[in-house]
């Protein structure tokens, strides 16, 4: 298993596993990359498996993380997706590994990320971390968790924050949060939610999360993509973009 991590030599030439061969979002795509470009100097970390396969883990020190997290002293798991064939081969375990050891290399007190409560889109498998040791410490009313794998016992709880807990979403009819952490969002929101809210003549406003302060301070924690509807969290699917998923969520 050779894996290699991407920085501001190979961003170029090297591929990010998600939507590299969607021409439709070829302009999202790139603009994940300049996202990932502005990150490498904050410590940011994208490992994958040097193939042309969506396998990788992302990692950030929780500081620079774009998360509504109270600050304390953990490296932040974003995107971490192993795939189709190359399930059940040991890449998880692996990338999780490699995560640990920049952990103790760096002096961190573990690893966090947020989830669901059961397995939201687009983001981890929270059965799957639960097994390797993870421990939920906070929680949200739309059941987000966070997720704690402790190097030091005694070290500090990280939480979620207040403008999570006291989220308000009360605009009528959709409202989408949405960042360039995903090579789809871009296009899926600007294009396909747009489409079906102005044929469906529902009301639509998009929030852009272009700003780790406006990611450290949003109502959700899915700053990758979250839509409401009627002021109810609905999901963190993208594909509700697309009109058949749509119908059926907010039916």
């Amino acid at each position: 298993m050779s894996y290699i991590i991407l920085n501001q030599k190979n961003i170029n030439t090297e591929h990010i596993c998600c939507a590299f061969s969607d021409k439709k979002c070829k302009d999202s795509y790139e603009s994940k990359k300049q996202w990932l470009s502005s990150q490498f100097e904050k410590d940011f970390v994208f490992e994958r498996l040097d193939d042309r396969a969506k396998v990788f883990m992302e990692t950030v020190p929780l500081e620079n993380a774009w998360v509504p997290i109270e600050k304390s002293n953990y490296l932040y798991i974003g995107c971490f997706w192993v795939s189709g064939k190359y399930k059940k081969q040991g890449h998880g375990k692996k990338l999780l590994e490699n995560a640990t050891l920049r952990c103790k290399e760096n002096s961190f007190d573990g690893l966090v990320t947020i989830v669901g409560k059961k397995k939201f889109h687009f983001m981890s498998d929270t059965k799957w971390l639960l097994k390797q040791g993870f421990k939920i410490l906070d929680e949200t009313d739309d059941n987000f968790v966070l997720l704690v794998l402790k190097l030091h016992k005694d070290a500090k709880n990280p939480k979620f924050k207040k403008c999570v807990k006291t989220q308000e979403v009360t605009t009528k009819g959709c409202v989408v949060y949405f960042s360039n952490r995903c090579p789809y969002s871009e296009y899926y929101v600007n294009e396909l939610l747009v489409e079906i809210c102005e044929k469906k003549k529902i009301p639509l406003e998009i929030n852009k999360i272009d700003t780790l302060e406006k990611a450290q301070n949003s109502p959700t924690p899915a700053t990758i993509f979250s839509l409401f509807y009627e002021g109810k969290f609905i999901t963190t699917d993208i594909s509700v973009c697309m009109q058949s998923k749509f119908n059926k969520l907010v039916k």
